[in-house]
C-alpha cells in the first residue's frame, strides 16, 4: 500500500443470526457487488474471532486514492448495495478507512 492508497474497513453485526443462511447470503452478495466496482481493490471478508471487539463480521478494501474512494461511494453499486441490503440488513457497524503512516 502506498502513501496514497486508502484502506476502507468496516466491521459490523447483521440483524441476520450468526451463521445463518441469510449471513452467508449478505457477505457473499456483498462481496461479489463491492468486488465488481472497478476501483476496489484486494476486497476481503471476514468473521471476527476476537473477544477483544464484539462485531461478528468485516469488509475490508483498498482503494488507490481519494478519487477512486469518491468514486467508490458515489458508484450505482455501492449506492444500491447500501440502500437496499445494508441499510435493512445491518445492525449496527463502525468505518474506519487509513492511509499508509510512510514509515
Amino acid at each position: 500500500m502506498d502513501n496514497n492508497s486508502i484502506q476502507h474497513m468496516v466491521i459490523f453485526d447483521l440483524k441476520h443470526a450468526a451463521d445463518s443462511a441469510e449471513a452467508a447470503t449478505f457477505l457473499k452478495d456483498g462481496e461479489r457487488l463491492l468486488k465488481s466496482i472497478p476501483v476496489v481493490r484486494n476486497f476481503q471478508a471476514f468473521n471476527q474471532v476476537s473477544a477483544k471487539n464484539d462485531y461478528r463480521y468485516g469488509f475490508s478494501m483498498v482503494f488507490d486514492n481519494q478519487a477512486d474512494y469518491e468514486t467508490y461511494n458515489a458508484h450505482p453499486v455501492h449506492v444500491d448495495f447500501v440502500e437496499n441490503r445494508w441499510v435493512p440488513e445491518v445492525a449496527r457497524f463502525l468505518e474506519i478507512d487509513f492511509k499508509n503512516y510512510g514509515v
